[in-house]
């Protein structure tokens, strides 16, 4: 078995300003995002939009802008209303304290929806061609998360079998190895859902079909890496042996495959 290596979550330190990892990873995020969104400017039917909604990257430096505050703001409230509810309801000042960790991606999620609503609004753009850019440029910023956590030893893995030959040990979950769902997460969530979803992105598809493919295949990932990940101390296995990331998984699988629909469905209609 592994044992997990100690590395010191300050990764420079100038005087009294300390650089986290954790900040780092979410800077490569944010340069990821720039840098995929400014290619995928390339791709139709982004390419051919002219007019007022026509695609800049100006746009990519706005939205990315409006898309951080959302997934700040909306990570850290829906941390609190997920996860914690009744502990914020009585420390309320608390939900301000950032610094002490605590964030949702679902929340984070729904922070940035709530981001290309009003970024479409302002541009004068379909909200749905808005998520259709956006989604493959999200999977490499979730990657380079997890290599946080990782980094962090923090959002360990369920106990797993001596045997098993990548099983690690983290400190502060006792002695016995577990799965590195860190990595699963990474590789699942983060790198094969950039794959399948930028090259189902190349070609154009029906508008929301790559936004719903994003949500399908975001929500079944992490559903399964679930499996692997243990479960917060304070929530444990809820109903039906699901885990809170599960439950809240599944209105994103659901919705992805009526997004999809409804948009074949539509689209179909248009055409006749």
């Amino acid at each position: 078995m592994l044992i997990h290596p100690h590395i010191n979550p300050v990764a420079l330190q100038l005087g009294p300003l300390a650089v986290h990892w954790y900040g780092l990873t979410y800077l490569a995020a944010f340069g990821l995002f720039m840098f995929l969104g400014i290619r995928r400017l390339r791709h139709e039917p982004f390419a051919s939009i002219t007019g007022l909604g026509a695609w800049s990257r100006r746009d990519i430096e706005d939205f990315l802008f409006m898309g951080v505050m959302g997934v700040v703001l909306g990570g850290r409230i829906g941390y609190c209303l997920f996860y914690k509810p009744l502990y914020y309801l009585a420390h309320p000042l608390e939900v301000f304290a950032v610094w002490q960790g605590g964030m949702s991606f679902h929340g984070g999620m729904l922070g940035v929806i709530a981001a290309m609503i009003w970024f479409a609004h302002s541009r004068h753009k379909p909200w749905l061609q808005v998520a259709d850019f956006v989604a493959p440029c999200v999977p490499t910023g979730l990657a380079a998360g997890r290599v946080g956590n990782f980094i962090n030893g923090e959002l360990w893995g369920r106990l797993s079998s001596p045997d098993l030959p990548w099983g690690m040990v983290f400190r502060g979950a006792g002695d016995l190895p577990r799965h590195p769902s860190q990595v699963y997460q990474f590789l699942g969530e983060g790198l094969l859902l950039f794959v399948l979803l930028w090259l189902y992105a190349r070609k154009e598809r029906r508008q929301g079909q790559v936004a719903a493919a994003f949500l399908v295949g975001y929500g079944t990932f992490r559903f399964a890496a679930e499996f692997f990940r243990e479960p917060d101390a304070y929530l444990g296995i809820l109903s039906l042996g699901l885990s809170m990331g599960q439950w809240l998984c599944l209105p994103m699988i659901v919705g992805g495959i009526a997004l999809w629909w409804w948009a074949q469905k539509s689209s179909a209609q248009v055409s006749k």
